[in-house]
């Protein structure tokens, strides 16, 4: 473990285990920064979390999400955000990943305008992975960051004109358990936002460009109000312009998207736009509703994005975004390219670009892939249907969208098929996360801990509400658990029982299976899946 007294800063400590680097992005300077921020908005943190379980309690009781009666003013009001910078104008198409050396290097010489380093859903919060994806950044803009790969000898560098970097933290909800500050754990979203704005945000202007961030998991616009005093804070605290900082905001989940003008106008000094964060919202559309049943979903395969309250809410996100002068930020392309499989290929790319021309089609302003081959294509729809920078000239004036709509289930199955899925990709995505891996590879897509979230959520729904399959059987706890163990028998044959024995299954199948039957659908598994990881980390 590390010596608490060589990183301590006045009342926080630090208890993470040594890794390289630690001491150069753990500066005293930048721990007393850190513990500004503990102090500063913590409590304010925990309330509008408590405020988010008590809403959730309403919603189980029979309450249905709206817009806030309380907000009309400022839905109805002509306020628009400020100035956007240069070097984020065009974003047409974006990549995002962890913040490995290597992927960071790949993903800003990927060709893609936008590269999202994620320290949340694609990131395993260990405190290896945490600080090296800090001390990687600072490399970024120290002009320092290289890689070669011990195992092929290959050199990896930053090409002429990479893409633009912008850092997502932890959502509001995640702690850092490695810092204490007077005793009490310091947020995930504080940590990783006060490291990287400390260490990067004056270098990242000196290089033309800035401090940019993607916001996370927001649930309402008390919740936004939050970040702009804290983005306030940090530029009076490092003596920057008021604004300097530049912020995008996930839509994803289902209370946010009504929430959408007041988010903006929250932050309308340093947001630049909103974007459709399509797994998560899923999730949160089941965890919110999962007790109601005219919302009972049918399979993940069925829930497009261009049907029912996933065409609403992207609809009415462009629609907000562009009358407050934001970028709409198309969702994620997470499929990945089958090299060696040219069939399986074809059939990816064509969901692809039939993604994209929708998205296009609708007015985003860009979309999010997560595979450098996917640039070129995404680039190649939005070239073609978005000749100009943005589009922001599409306004959907006219049309209104409903709380209905905003609401209405997708129509579809549920199969013996879908909850394999569920399961099969579930606890595969729980066991490479215990083992550090937050972007992983499962049937030719790229998951993260969205996907993880919906499987089980759902499977949580279906049980609690007695769903019934497309044969007629209802999806019982009994159902359940014979499916999970025929799963993991076959995927432990698959891999080998070797690799399946030194894996991390022996974790992520109780935390999988328990989550899934649980008599009260948990907030995030990423919660209890950090203790275990934390678990892991102290026996190492």
């Amino acid at each position: 473990m590390l010596d608490k007294s060589r990183i301590s800063s006045g009342d926080l400590t630090v208890s993470g285990p040594k890794v390289d680097r630690d001491s150069e992005v753990l500066t005293a300077p930048a721990l007393d920064f850190l513990a500004a921020l503990h102090k500063t908005f913590d409590a304010t943190r925990l309330k509008l979390l408590a405020a988010r379980h008590a809403r959730q309690k309403r919603f189980d009781s029979g309450e249905t999400p709206d817009f806030l009666p309380q907000t009309q003013s400022v839905r109805d009001g002509d306020w628009r955000v400020g100035a956007i910078p240069a070097d984020l104008l065009d974003r047409r198409v974006e990549i995002t990943g962890p913040v490995d050396r290597k992927m960071i290097i790949n993903a800003l010489n990927s060709g893609a305008k936008v590269f999202m380093a994620d320290f949340e859903d694609a990131n395993a919060p260990s405190w290896e992975n945490n600080i090296e994806g800090q001390a990687n950044l600072k490399d970024r803009w120290a002009g320092k960051l290289a890689f070669t790969d011990a195992n092929t000898g290959k050199h990896y560098a930053i090409k002429a004109k990479p893409a633009v970097l912008i850092v997502r933290p932890r959502g509001w909800h995640l702690p850092e358990k490695h810092v204490q500050v007077g005793g009490e754990t310091m947020s995930g979203a504080l940590f990783d936002f006060g490291l990287y704005m400390f260490h990067c945000a004056k270098a990242s202007i000196a290089a033309g460009s800035g401090p940019y961030f993607y916001l996370p998991k927001m649930e309402s616009h008390l919740e936004a109000r939050l970040w702009n005093e804290v983005f306030v804070f940090a530029q009076e605290t490092l003596g920057l312009p008021i604004g300097t900082i530049k912020a995008t905001a996930l839509i994803e989940t289902l209370p946010a998207a009504f929430e959408m003008d007041e988010i903006l106008f929250e932050m309308k000094d340093h947001m630049v736009g909103l974007n459709c964060g399509r797994w998560d919202y899923i999730f949160s559309s089941i965890k919110s509703l999962g007790r109601h049943a005219q919302f009972l979903t049918p399979d993940r395969g069925v829930m497009g994005m261009g049907d029912a309250f996933l065409l609403a809410y992207a609809k009415k996100l462009i629609q907000t975004c562009h009358r407050r002068g934001a970028f709409a930020m198309g969702g994620m392309a997470a499929q990945i390219p089958a090299r060696n499989n040219p069939e399986v290929n074809e059939i990816a790319f064509a969901r692809v670009r039939a993604d994209k021309e929708r998205e296009a089609g609708l007015g985003h302003d860009g979309t999010w892939v997560a595979h450098p081959d996917l640039v070129p294509i995404a680039t190649e729809i939005f070239d073609r249907l978005m000749p100009g920078a943005n589009q922001l000239s599409v306004l959907r004036e006219g049309e209104s969208i409903t709380r209905e709509e905003m609401l209405h289930v997708h129509k579809g199955a549920r199969t013996e098929k879908g909850l394999r899925e569920n399961i099969r990709v579930g606890v595969q995505y729980i066991e490479a996360w215990l083992g550090g891996r937050g972007a992983v590879p499962l049937y030719h897509l790229m998951e993260d801990a969205a996907t993880a979230e919906i499987s089980r959520t759902q499977i949580w729904q279906w049980i609690y509400q007695g769903a019934s399959l497309d044969d007629g059987r209802k999806v019982t706890r009994e159902l359940f658990l014979s499916l999970l163990d025929e799963e993991m028998n076959r995927l432990r044959e698959t891999l080998t029982p070797a690799i399946y024995d030194a894996g991390h299954f022996a974790q992520a199948i109780p935390l999988f299976r328990d989550m899934s039957l649980a008599s009260d659908c948990a907030d995030f598994l990423t919660l209890p899946a950090y203790d275990l990881l934390l678990k892991d980390e102290a026996a190492a």
